[in-house]
């Protein structure tokens, strides 16, 4: 599997949104570390986007976060590591912490999806949206994304419930820095079905940005990495 590590120390693994690749988390996230020194940072492109290549065998959710779950232990060993996910990300590093969360160090959940079934979800309403600029965004990023991956593989996982969900729920109790971040004009995965998991994670802070929507940060990059900036504060100094 494919994956970008830059600097050394503490590792951080920052996992993408469904068909996303390792640029996603690093774009946004590497300019924080310019001049916060001692972590290892890893991009991850999971099986079947960015130069990784598809694998036959992985035929739902479960497959795909054992996948991710066999490069952390590759990579991080016995040391601690800090996660975050984005969107689908999000769900992946909630299945690993629910696996062994003394490993972890701290959780960021951006825009994360909480609710499989999209029939279910609590979105916002029209008259809550204003002007989006998700779509130039998403011409920026994720449509060159979107032309790497393998979108077949990926959708047959994808299309049907009980394949894009955990079997298992990935909630657990989780007493590390965290910090949940979402989009007040989310279409895609809304900001209320977050705010259900927030007492699984009793040392976390939760923001709901204005307009931002699924694709965040965009408008509001400085607040989300001011939020970022926090949350490895508070992982660095636990007892602060």
């Amino acid at each position: 599997m494919y994956y970008e590590s830059f600097g050394a120390g503490r590792p951080i693994f920052f996992l993408p949104s469904w068909g996303g690749d390792a640029g996603e988390g690093r774009d946004v996230h590497e300019p924080l570390f310019d001049q916060r020194p001692g972590w290892r940072r890893i991009y991850v492109d999971p099986p079947g986007t960015g130069r990784s290549p598809a694998v036959p065998s992985i035929t739902d959710q479960d497959g795909m976060l054992a996948a991710i779950a066999e490069l952390i232990d590759d990579l991080a060993g016995d040391e601690p590591f800090a996660l975050a996910g984005t969107s689908a990300g999000g769900l992946h590093a909630r299945g690993i912490v629910k696996r062994d969360p003394s490993r972890v160090l701290g959780l960021l959940l951006r825009a994360p999806g909480i609710v499989i079934d999209r029939s279910r979800r609590t979105l916002p309403t029209a008259e809550h949206l204003g002007a989006s600029t998700a779509r130039g965004r998403q011409h920026r990023y994720y449509d060159d994304a979107e032309a790497q991956a393998d979108l077949a593989f990926l959708g047959r996982i994808q299309r049907d419930v009980s394949t894009y969900g955990l079997r298992e729920d990935p909630a657990i109790r989780f007493e590390r820095p965290t910090l949940i971040v979402t989009g007040r004009q989310d279409t895609i995965a809304g900001y209320a079905d977050a705010w259900s998991i927030l007492d699984d994670y009793p040392r976390a802070t939760f923001a709901v940005l204005d307009q931002e929507d699924h694709f965040l940060p965009g408008p509001g990059l400085a607040v989300y990495r001011a939020l970022v900036s926090d949350w490895l504060d508070r992982v660095e100094h636990p007892g602060a």
